[in-house]
C-alpha cells in the first residue's frame, strides 16, 4: 500500500477512534487487512505531524494538528461563502452549485474535513456532488453546511 493511501486510512481512523498508542494504529489497520509495522506508523505520525491531546477519560490520544483542522475549516467557510450559489438534496446526494472555477477546490476541502457523513465527492467547474453514507447523514450534512454558510 502506498504511503499516501495509508495516511488517508490513518486520518479516517483518527476521526472515528481515540487512538492512544502506535500499536493501536497497527491493530486497527490490520483489522482492515492493511499490514504495517509500528516503525512505519511512527514515521507516518511524524510525517503527518500528529499530536497527542488530552482524552475526556484521562490519558492522551492522537489527533491531527489543531491548526491544520482550523485552517481547512476556515478555507471551507470562505470558499462556501464566496462561491455559493445554491444547493439541493435528493436521497443520499447533496448537490452544491458554486461560481465557475470553484467546484474542484470546494470538493477537495470537503474531503479534507473527513466528515463522517461523506462517502465521497465529485467536483467539476461549478458543481460539487457529495454522496452521503445514509439518508440521515444527508440531513446531518445539510445542517452542517447551513451552519457553515450562516456562521460569522
Amino acid at each position: 500500500m502506498k504511503k499516501q493511501e495509508r495516511q488517508r486510512y490513518i486520518k479516517r481512523l483518527l476521526s472515528s477512534n481515540e487512538i492512544e498508542r502506535q500499536e493501536d494504529f497497527v491493530s486497527l489497520l490490520r483489522a482492515e487487512n492493511i499490514e504495517v509495522t509500528q516503525a512505519t506508523i511512527s514515521r507516518d505520525i511524524k510525517d503527518m505531524q500528529l499530536v497527542k491531546v488530552p482524552s475526556a477519560t484521562g490519558g492522551y490520544h492522537y489527533s491531527m494538528p489543531v491548526q491544520k483542522q482550523m485552517d481547512t475549516e476556515k478555507k471551507l467557510k470562505r470558499t462556501l461563502r464566496d462561491a455559493y450559489v445554491s444547493y439541493a438534496t435528493q436521497d443520499k446526494f447533496v448537490l452544491i452549485k458554486v461560481l465557475p472555477g470553484n467546484g474542484p477546490a470546494l470538493a477537495t476541502l470537503i474531503e479534507a474535513m473527513h466528515y463522517e457523513e461523506v462517502f465521497g465527492t465529485i467536483g467539476d467547474d461549478a458543481t460539487v456532488l457529495i454522496i452521503c453514507k445514509s439518508l440521515a447523514m444527508t440531513l446531518d450534512l445539510q445542517q452542517r453546511l447551513q451552519r457553515l454558510l450562516n456562521d460569522n
